[in-house]
């Protein structure tokens, strides 16, 4: 007896490929825009995008139950989540260090913490 699996029409793959194809373009197009935050945003957008249409259609995750996809794709989007958390926090010490533990910075010829009436 033959395992029969379903078949799903080549257009959607041709489809898919396409617009693969597409995203890739513009994500080699962003080269052309000046290094910023927007340029860096295009390529995580464009790179989240094909990674999303290559795990639906290639990994055929678009066809599973919604309890296996959860399964699946929960944990990463919660470890993100606690990474973003993680920079923000990291981010927060590293100023309250600089903050509190480095000496502060005057203009030469002026001592720190000193007003102007001192240095005459």
């Amino acid at each position: 007896m033959a395992a029969e699996g379903q078949q799903h029409p080549l257009k959607i793959y041709f489809y898919i490929w396409a617009l693969l194809f597409v995203f890739s373009a513009a994500s080699y197009g962003t080269d052309f825009l000046p290094h910023n935050a927007f340029r860096q945003g295009l390529i995580l957008l464009f790179m989240i995008l094909k990674a999303g249409f290559i795990v639906a259609i290639s990994v055929r995750m678009a066809w599973e139950r919604k309890a296996l996809i959860w399964a699946i794709l929960g944990p990463p989007v919660v470890l993100l989540v606690l990474i973003g958390l993680m920079a923000v926090e990291g981010d927060y010490t590293e100023l309250s260090r600089l903050n509190f533990f480095s000496p502060s910075l005057a203009p030469a010829g002026h001592e720190a913490g000193h007003g102007a009436e001192a240095a005459h």
